[in-house]
């Protein structure tokens, strides 16, 4: 994946599609919320340290805490 990175590098208003997760207790709490691979997701803001994210995903927002977020592996929408 060329853009690859984790979710918690992203800044608000960047836009990535989820191309897998690196824990497999995560990636099962996130499918629940509708985290699935090759959704696309945005960063719509964070907390003043960092934690929490707050993305958007299929038209609603979650809240990850960053080390969550540093699990969620994603490509970058140009």
């Amino acid at each position: 994946m060329p853009n690859s990175t984790s979710l918690a590098l992203l800044k608000p208003g960047e836009f990535a599609i989820i191309r897998s997760f690196s824990n497999i207790d995560l990636c099962n709490k996130l499918m629940e919320m509708g985290c699935l691979t090759g959704e696309i997701v945005s960063v719509v803001k964070t907390a003043p340290f960092g934690c929490p994210i707050s993305i958007g995903l299929g038209g609603h927002e979650l809240s990850l805490r960053k080390q969550e977020a540093e699990m969620v592996l994603v490509e970058l929408v140009p």
